[in-house]
């Protein structure tokens, strides 16, 4: 059997506890050459198994982000054909866990171009308008603020969109676009 399908076959015993998770990121952390592979399943299978490869690919990379750095123009060029929420959330995180981490290190991946950031920003605001969960809108409003930093437009664009999505909102979103938007006042 080729190595994607031992792979696939090993996601299909995976479910959405925290420890099933965090074992199958064990296997890939303890054999990251098959890193790519998770990666490819998890932006191409579409149903069960690609949701479950989402789902490892992030606590994989909770444990090491560095395994993105080679992988991060396919990843970011995938992420606009997801449909599927529960793909959609842990690439939300995983995008908001890759920002954090280039506005803390001194070690920056190499792969982080501005054409990279650009494509994340897009994807980040199809996210926080578009017919979604609070979760993801949440990871993506964190984005947007880390990468406004640099991009300065996405800052007044980031304001207009929170102030139009507030009335509606859940609670969720609303408490974390409220955070967000003192922020923003205080820099402006």
């Amino acid at each position: 059997m080729d190595p994607k399908a031992q792979l696939i076959n090993r996601l299909d015993y995976v479910d959405a506890t925290r420890i099933a998770r965090g074992q199958a990121a064990r296997e890939i952390l303890d054999n990251p050459d098959e890193f790519g592979t998770l990666l490819e399943i998890a932006m191409t299978e579409k149903g069960v198994i690609g949701h479950r490869a989402c789902w490892v690919t992030e606590f994989v990379c909770k444990e090491n982000l560095r395994l993105m750095e080679p992988h991060l123009d396919y990843w970011v060029s995938m992420l606009p054909g997801l449909t599927d929420e529960s793909a959609i959330r842990p690439m939300a995180k995983l995008s908001e866990m890759l920002c954090e981490y280039h506005e803390k290190t001194d070690q920056p991946f190499t792969t982080w171009t501005a054409e990279f950031r650009e494509e994340l920003i897009a994807v980040c605001f199809d996210w926080l308008i578009g017919p979604h969960k609070v979760a993801p809108k949440a990871f993506s409003m964190r984005c947007l603020y880390l990468l406004g930093k640099e991009f300065d437009w996405v800052h007044d664009e980031l304001r207009a969109t929170l102030l139009k999505g507030y009335p509606t909102g859940s609670a969720g979103y609303k408490s974390r676009a409220g955070h967000l938007l003192k922020k923003l006042e205080k820099s402006a």
